[in-house]
């Protein structure tokens, strides 16, 4: 899709599809009452008879309107003025982004970008419009058979201008349509990595795709394989592969557009492409769903490709640990001791909390071969997160104030949100191990706290954030993209109080 932004009178719009919002009571926004006016009062009429209530999602579709240029009128319910929102303007978004591609129209005018959203500015509406219809138009046809798909109707809308009234805030609504496309195409590769089956989304598959995504753009690789890992000591990346034939990656992305010197922003991703538990079996129902266990390491490709598109001046690394964990006469046991990458021994207790091990190497990783100014890691780590939070909110837990702030600030900006839970000492008491420096589970008590307590015993001396997943990253059995839209505005606010 191309977005475009332009400024001028929407009865004078000559376009496949105009559209316009309507907010309940009968109420008109400036341009449909622009509309109204140009057509002889035909809105107001219509209204009047009931045909269109202004509810939130409601649409209704006028052809032949007379004067006005656009060849159809699409007419968008906002809900009651004063409860219109942020998140009523995504949502309303998404509602025109649905009935337009269920048209014919191979373009079309928005006119809700003029919508006015307090505390928000020409910039966030036009980013925030963007995202939110590139997230509804999404669709994933790549694994249907080549009948199947020739069959699938192309869609037919390839081009949205958005229409403002006047000049005045056309730059910073040019910026917003940049940062909302970036973030866009972000969320697509995420969901589209996300959504592949796990025999054609290996490890060694995620390893390519960073070398894809390197040939594009000012990105740099490196890819740890397995005998690296093992010459490094990664022994609990390595302990969670050992039950599967696809070999593990440490894959390393890095984006080197910060001035000289500068201390690089470092985003770490769980990327289990496929999780049975290992010998801690996961039961059968839902498994299929498992594929999604690589959701953190998508959200890094996301958060990287959003980051490169926009040029943004930082620098940026990406790490993903990739493997897979199954069960086999090598894979790991309850009860086995591993060493990891920064020394510590740990007893697995759970074969299936795999996602702390891979991750726990990786940032140690990161600590061996950088200096970071700050470590945010992301995982689908625990289903005691989605207990405790649904599928809303992200779970964050953080050892520096600042960064959880800046963090929650960002998934607020893009409604993309994240929760703070505590990182008190208190819960490392669960870890201990008879056996082992600790343990890698500390029981059903708190479970995503003591997850994230466990990653904190390898992050103490950096500022380091972790963002547990698990509910967020898909929904039902496709992938959301999240949290990549508040990764990329994370990136884009620490860009911007750098440079001010």
């Amino acid at each position: 899709m191309q977005y475009f932004v332009k400024t001028g009178k929407p009865e004078a719009q000559r376009t496949s599809c105009l559209v316009v919002g309507v907010f309940e009571a009968h109420r008109l926004t400036d341009n449909a009452q622009a509309l109204d006016a140009a057509s002889d009062g035909l809105l107001s009429r219509l209204l009047q008879r009931g045909d269109l209530t202004g509810k939130p999602k409601q649409t209704l579709m006028l052809h032949n309107v007379p004067g006005i240029h656009a060849e159809r009128v699409l007419l968008v319910g906002l809900g009651k003025p004063d409860e219109f929102d942020a998140a009523r303007y995504r949502t309303a978004h998404a509602t025109a982004a649905r009935a337009l591609a269920a048209t014919g129209a191979a373009d079309a005018v928005n006119g809700l970008a003029e919508l006015p959203v307090a505390g928000r500015d020409a910039a966030w509406k036009l980013q925030q419009a963007v995202v939110a219809m590139e997230d509804t138009l999404y669709r994933f046809d790549a694994m249907r058979g080549k009948t199947a798909r020739a069959a699938l109707t192309p869609p037919k809308l390839q081009r949205i201008t958005f229409n403002l009234a006047g000049r005045r805030t056309l730059a910073a609504a040019e910026q917003g349509l940049a940062q909302g496309t970036a973030i866009a195409a972000g969320c697509r590769l995420a969901r589209d990595l996300a959504n592949t089956p796990a025999n054609h989304c290996t490890p060694t598959d995620l390893a390519t795709q960073a070398e894809h995504l390197a040939q594009d753009y000012s990105i740099t690789t490196r890819i740890l394989d397995e005998k690296a890992m093992r010459k490094l000591g990664m022994g609990a990346l390595l302990a969670v592969a050992a039950g599967s034939r696809q070999p593990p990656r440490l894959i390393v992305m890095e984006y080197r557009h910060g001035a000289r010197g500068q201390k690089p922003v470092v985003l770490v991703g769980k990327g289990i492409t496929f999780d049975a538990g290992g010998i801690s079996l996961k039961p059968p129902a839902g498994m299929d769903e498992m594929k999604f266990d690589m959701g953190g390491g998508a959200s890094v490709f996301g958060a990287l490709l959003a980051a490169a598109q926009l040029e943004l001046p930082i620098h940026l690394v990406g790490v993903v640990a990739a493997a897979e964990n199954l069960p086999d006469g090598n894979a790991v046991k309850p009860g086995d001791v591993i060493t990891t990458l920064a020394g510590h021994t740990v007893e697995i207790l759970n074969t299936d909390a795999e996602g702390r091990l891979v991750l726990c190497d990786a940032l140690a990783w990161v600590q061996k071969n950088y200096t970071p100014e700050l470590v945010v890691d992301m995982a689908t780590l625990t289903g005691a997160c989605i207990v405790a939070l649904g599928h809303h909110a992200h779970g964050l837990f953080s050892n520096t104030p600042e960064l959880a702030r800046d963090l929650l600030t960002a998934g607020d900006t893009v409604g993309d949100r994240a929760w703070q839970l505590p990182l008190w000492e208190d819960y490392q008491e669960q870890l201990k191990s008879e056996f082992a420096d600790f343990a890698n589970v500390g029981g059903r008590d708190a479970g995503a706290i003591t997850a994230a307590s466990f990653l904190h015993r390898f992050t103490r001396k950096l500022r380091w954030a972790h963002l547990d997943i698990a509910g967020t990253a898909w929904t039902g059995k496709a992938a959301t993209g999240r949290p990549v839209p508040l990764l990329a505005q994370f990136l884009i606010d620490h860009a911007a109080r750098r440079a001010g």
